[in-house]
């Protein structure tokens, strides 16, 4: 059963989003819906995920994603994950330096100027309501702190919404809203998702539950000797994101959670496409067996 979360706020519209499009399949539950979790970097690793379940015949009816599971899950419902393939394994350092402009004014340090002209660029001409499947982004409420789930209006908009990191790039203001990446209040979105599709098994793509390997990678131990005050930092970021996924996974869990070890990879490095992908296809394959069995329960 899902519990229904206190600081969570719906943007769609009446009759949305349990009956939208055809969420539910016809003649039983022959079909998941997918949660795609944030994680920044990480999250190349839902292409190979997505891949897996394209090339598996699963049906996926329903998506919902945070922050980079939120470009992933657009991009796939959109029929652009090629083009995000092919964005995410050609980065190199100097690429992604084109995406960070530096921004001097209020709010944040990094404009996204050219990261939101490159997801209108591909993804311009889509509106929620005409995707062929029900997608949802989630978004943070920075005044309220409410999760903001959105299924409705410009695709863009809302993603790079979902993807505002706070601090980092300038928040969106949509519908009266200052809104920021959805993983400051919900980081798997599994709410989100059940309420797309209420019958529907749900999958959860979840990239913070990796932390042992996460703290390794930057040194840390019971023995270590000197501390890196980055090294802290990131390894206190990571703790924090990864009990703030598991206690949203408590509250309104899965049907079924796929925990994808890349604990090892910074979430800030952005070109080890190649490894991530390979990880995440090697998750969901694995994983067939419990996701066919979910399809054809009940």
């Amino acid at each position: 059963m899902a519990f229904r979360l206190p600081f969570l706020s719906a943007e769609g519209r009446p009759g949305r989003p349990s009956d939208v499009r055809g969420a539910e399949p016809e003649g039983g539950r022959q079909a998941i819906a997918l949660a795609l979790g944030g994680g920044a970097a990480l999250g190349w690793a839902h292409i190979g995920v997505l891949r897996a379940l394209i090339e598996a015949k699963v049906e996926v009816r329903a998506v919902a994603g945070t922050s980079i599971g939120a470009l992933a899950g657009v991009c796939f419902a959109a029929d652009r994950l090629d083009v995000l393939e092919e964005i995410a394994r050609t980065a190199t350092l100097r690429t992604i330096l084109r995406y960070l402009d530096p921004h001097m004014g209020r709010g944040a340090v990094l404009g996204g100027r050219t990261i939101a002209r490159e997801l209108e660029r591909h993804l311009g001409a889509f509106r929620f309501e005409h995707l062929p499947i029900p997608v949802a982004v989630v978004a943070t409420d920075l005044a309220t702190g409410e999760a903001v789930v959105i299924d409705h209006g410009p695709v863009a908009e809302a993603v790079r919404a979902s993807m505002a990191l706070p601090g980092i790039f300038y928040p969106v203001f949509r519908e009266g809203r200052i809104l920021i990446d959805g993983g400051a209040v919900m980081p798997v979105p599994v709410e989100a998702a059940r309420r797309l599709a209420s019958t529907l098994p749900v999958v959860a793509i979840n990239l913070q539950g990796d932390y042992l390997r996460r703290s390794e990678a930057v040194g840390l131990s019971g023995t270590t000797p000197l501390l890196s005050s980055f090294g802290v930092l990131r390894s206190a970021i990571g703790l924090t994101m990864a009990h703030l996924a598991r206690q949203s996974l408590r509250l309104c869990p899965p049907d079924l959670e796929l925990s994808l070890p890349v604990g090892h990879i910074d979430i800030g490095n952005f070109t080890r496409a190649d490894e991530l992908i390979a990880i995440g296809r090697d998750a969901a394959e694995a994983a067939l067996p419990q996701i066919r069995a979910l399809m054809t329960a009940r």
